[in-house]
C-alpha cells in the first residue's frame, strides 16, 4: 500500500552520469590555485579549532571537564590548602589547587565539549595548528604549554547591535540604577535636614579695638588712660 502512494519519477537513463561529468569539466576549467605553506599562512576561519588553551585562573579544578571528555585525555591533579579567614573571628575555608592540568593531543578529537561545559571560562579555541611532533610522547602538553596557548587565543566576536540584552548586564544595570536612586535619595533627605536646622547665634564681631560685646580685644595693647578712667 506505501508503496503504490509513493509517488513516481521518470528518470532519464545516464543522467546521474551526466551530472558527475558536469562537475568534472567546471573544475577542469578554473583556474588551479597552490597554497605556499608554509611561506604564505593560511587564512582560517575566526573559529577554528586548533589547539586548546588554558586559563589558569578561572580554573577551579571542578574535574567537570576531565569527567565529560569522551577520550579521557584531560589529566588533573590538584590538592586542598586551608585559607585563613578574611576577618578575625571568621572561619577557615579550604580551596582546591592546581597541581597538573594536561590534555593528551594524540587522543582527543576536537569535539569542544571541554569547552562547552566549563563553567568558569577557563578553555578556550586557538586557532593554532603547527604543533606536530616526531614523538607521540610530545603531543601531551601540560598546563605550561597551554597557557601558551591562550596567548593565541583570538578576541571573542563583537555582539549584535539588534540582539537582545544579556540577562546579567540587565540585571547588574537595574540594581546599580536602584543603588544610585537610593544614595541620591538620602543626600537629598540629608541636605534638607541640615536645611531645617536653626543656625547658630553669633558671638559677636571685632570693632576697632574692642568687641560688640565689650569686652577688650586681646590681640590689641591696651589703652593706660582707660584704666585710669
Amino acid at each position: 500500500m506505501a508503496e503504490s502512494l509513493r509517488p513516481t519519477r521518470s528518470r532519464i537513463p545516464g543522467s546521474g552520469l551526466a551530472k558527475g561529468l558536469a562537475v568534472t569539466l567546471r573544475t577542469m576549467t578554473k583556474k588551479t590555485v597552490t597554497a605556499q605553506y608554509p611561506d604564505a599562512q593560511p587564512e582560517l576561519p575566526p573559529r577554528s579549532r586548533g589547539v586548546i588553551g588554558l586559563f589558569e585562573e578561572n580554573c577551579t579544578v571542578c574535574m567537570l571537564c576531565a569527567r565529560e571528555c569522551p577520550d579521557w585525555c584531560i589529566y588533573i591533579d590538584s590538592h586542598k590548602e586551608t585559607v585563613p579567614p578574611p576577618a578575625p573571628g571568621g572561619r577557615e575555608r579550604s580551596r582546591n589547587v592546581l597541581d597538573r592540568f594536561a590534555i593528551d593531543f594524540s587522543l582527543c578529537m576536537y569535539c569542544g565539549i571541554c569547552i562547552e561545559v566549563c563553567p568558569f571560562d577557563a578553555l578556550f579555541w586557538s586557532p593554532e595548528f603547527e604543533y606536530a611532533e616526531t614523538d607521540i610522547h610530545e603531543l601531551t602538553h601540560e598546563r605550561d604549554k597551554l597557557r601558551e596557548w591562550m596567548w593565541t587565543v583570538p578576541a571573542p566576536p563583537a555582539l549584535d547591535p539588534g540582539a537582545e540584552e544579556p540577562k546579567e548586564l540587565a540585571a547588574a544595570r537595574k540594581t546599580a540604577d536602584k543603588l544610585a536612586a537610593e544614595a541620591a535619595t538620602a543626600a537629598e533627605a540629608q541636605a534638607a535636614e541640615q536645611a531645617a536646622w536653626p543656625e547658630p547665634p553669633a558671638t559677636g564681631t571685632t570693632t576697632g579695638t574692642t568687641t560688640t560685646t565689650g569686652m577688650p580685644d586681646p590681640s590689641k595693647p591696651s589703652d593706660p588712660q582707660d584704666g585710669a578712667s
